[in-house]
């Protein structure tokens, strides 16, 4: 059984679809399992569908409007840079309206709702092909695998919903009495639970670099901090899971393929730009071509 695995990312997701429209179109692979997590959950469905073009339009026009409805960042261009700061008045806002969170995101619900219909839903859900997303659940401490055959529609776009929230930045979710975040904090590379379900062939979309080329800039002020703060415990999350990963994928005998960004992308992948995640969709597909040029040309002269 082959599966197609994608990390959570952000606005990173642009570089995964890429790798992934080449993996399908051009590679003529076929998934009988996808799995993701945060921006991993939003390609998935499409993907499965075979629906790349709308997939990759969705991610290439999409920007901070549609994400949130109260944004926490202020970005700022300057001489072809991006720099991040607060949005003081949404913070505020959000504190005297007795909020948890910096920001709300329920606008990325009704995006995901608008692109994915529920003929869309149940053409998936009739399919043979399984498509799960990660969820974290505060309240009880644990990463949750939400399958699409257990669902409805409402329900599952929110598990898909609730699987990109990056709290605090994002909405905190209620739902069957507990609370929910974005999957990443649990599992950002699920590589084992592809395996736990019968993958014997995975391929893996990583949404970092295999390693880190330049010391990280660290934020000026105590919110930038906080961001960045969250992105090395995520870096941490995504080493664990990968070496739990592939150890999995070895005693299992699970062929894995990895794709790591080749470069780093951003400093903030809760930036949605719309450009850049354009011009990311493309490296991602070549990214992908060239690897597997790279692969081929090993296989012939071994």
């Amino acid at each position: 059984m082959k599966a197609l695995v994608i990390s959570g990312g952000g606005s990173k997701g642009a570089f995964g679809g890429g790798v992934a429209q080449y993996l399908l179109q051009e590679k003529r692979c076929e998934y009988d399992l996808l799995l993701g997590t945060s921006t991993g959950s939003l390609l998935i469905p499409h993907l499965a569908l075979g629906n790349v073009e709308k997939i990759r339009n969705v991610y290439t026009e999409v920007d901070m409007h549609h994400i949130f409805d109260v944004n926490p960042f202020v970005v700022r261009h300057k001489k072809g840079m991006d720099s991040v700061g607060i949005n003081h008045f949404n913070v505020l806002l959000q504190f005297f309206r007795g909020k948890r969170t910096f920001g709300e995101s329920q606008r990325l619900r009704h995006y995901i709702k608008e692109n994915f219909t529920l003929s869309e839903f149940n053409q998936l859900k009739m399919s043979k092909t399984n498509i799960v997303v990660t969820v974290t659940n505060l309240s009880k401490n644990e990463v949750e695998y939400k399958c699409i055959r257990d669902f409805d529609y409402e329900e599952f776009c929110d598990w898909i919903w609730i699987s990109c929230n990056y709290i605090p930045f994002m909405t905190l979710a209620s739902k069957n009495d507990c609370e929910y975040g974005d999957g990443g904090f649990s599992s950002l590379v699920p590589i084992r639970e592809a395996i736990n379900r019968g993958a014997t062939e995975i391929d893996v979309i990583i949404l970092e670099t295999e390693t880190q080329t330049a010391p990280r800039r660290i934020g000026r002020n105590p919110f930038s901090l906080m961001v960045d703060l969250f992105q090395t415990l995520l870096d941490q999350v995504e080493k664990h899971d990968i070496t739990i990963g592939k150890l999995a994928a070895k005693n299992k005998d699970v062929k894995l393929n990895l794709y790591y960004t080749p470069i780093q992308l951003t400093n903030n992948a809760l930036i949605f730009n719309k450009n850049k995640m354009k011009e990311w969709w493309l490296q991602g597909y070549e990214y992908a071509k060239n690897k597997s040029e790279l692969m081929s040309d090993n296989i012939i002269d071994k």
